[in-house]
């Protein structure tokens, strides 16, 4: 499907843990990201880990996000509209607007608002390494490494496509291949746009950009299928509109 040089193409953090004192009563202890504590007693509780971790975009979009080893994911796709500084990323919606782009822009799978609810927002490589930034606040688009980190950690490229889809076939198409989501990533089929501004494979493939660029034409992204369980490494034109997923500072 595709060739090397591919041409299309309120964060709140709580870590809380159990402290056992007198008799049968456990103290919750709630450690914030300020360094303050504090605490309250339950009991019949053995031990508690629990992560509420959630953050939000300039738009005022909320994502669930996800630790995944030493790094922590947006669990869900970006679909911000503006950059962290206010300015607003251009919506192209005709082919010819979206055609040879140089400069950051993002739309939705064909077109349709709703599909951004769902898949999120698809973006081209100039607004992934505009210096306004797309992330929200203390996150950031994963570079080609941080990448690689979450595919060995998950055993390779080989299996980790698997772990990272959501599983069934509500999003996915038959027969979605190995997925697990043991991760917890929930990766989903937001398909992409191609350089020339035409659009496919939503419910079949996902595409996420890196930062990391190839050359001054292409930059590298990874990519999950429904019919296999890998996740593939190409680069693809900087012009065409993949999804994003965040990774925490």
């Amino acid at each position: 499907m595709f060739s090397r040089n591919l041409k299309l193409c309120f964060f709140m953090f709580f870590t809380l843990t159990v402290q056992l004192t007198f008799g049968q009563t456990k103290y919750l202890i709630i450690h914030k990201p300020d360094g303050h504590t504090f605490g309250f007693g339950v009991s019949e509780i053995d031990s508690i880990t629990f992560e509420a971790d959630v953050v939000t975009d300039y738009n005022g979009n909320v994502y669930s996000t996800v630790a995944i080893g030493t790094q922590v994911w947006m669990a869900e796709n970006l679909k911000v509209t503006h950059y962290l500084n206010g300015d607003a990323i251009p919506n192209f919606t005709y082919a010819t607007e979206w055609y040879n782009l140089t400069t950051g822009a993002y739309c939705n799978y064909d077109n349709d608002a709703n599909n951004a609810t769902t898949y999120g927002s698809l973006y081209n490589w100039h607004a992934v390494n505009d210096s306004r930034d797309i992330a929200p606040e203390g996150w950031h688009v994963p570079s080609d490494a941080e990448w690689q980190t979450l595919v060995d950690y998950l055993g390779g490229s080989s299996v980790a496509g698997g772990k990272l889809k959501e599983t069934g076939t509500t999003h996915w198409n038959s027969p979605n291949t190995g997925a697990t989501n043991e991760s917890g990533f929930s990766a989903l089929p937001g398909g992409y746009r191609n350089y020339d501004g035409t659009y496919g494979y939503m419910g079949y493939d996902a595409y996420f950009w890196s930062s990391t660029e190839h050359d001054n034409d292409h930059a590298w992204f990874r990519t999950l299928g429904g019919s296999y369980s890998d996740i593939y490494r190409y680069y693809g034109n900087n012009e065409c509109g993949f999804s994003v997923r965040c990774l925490r500072d």
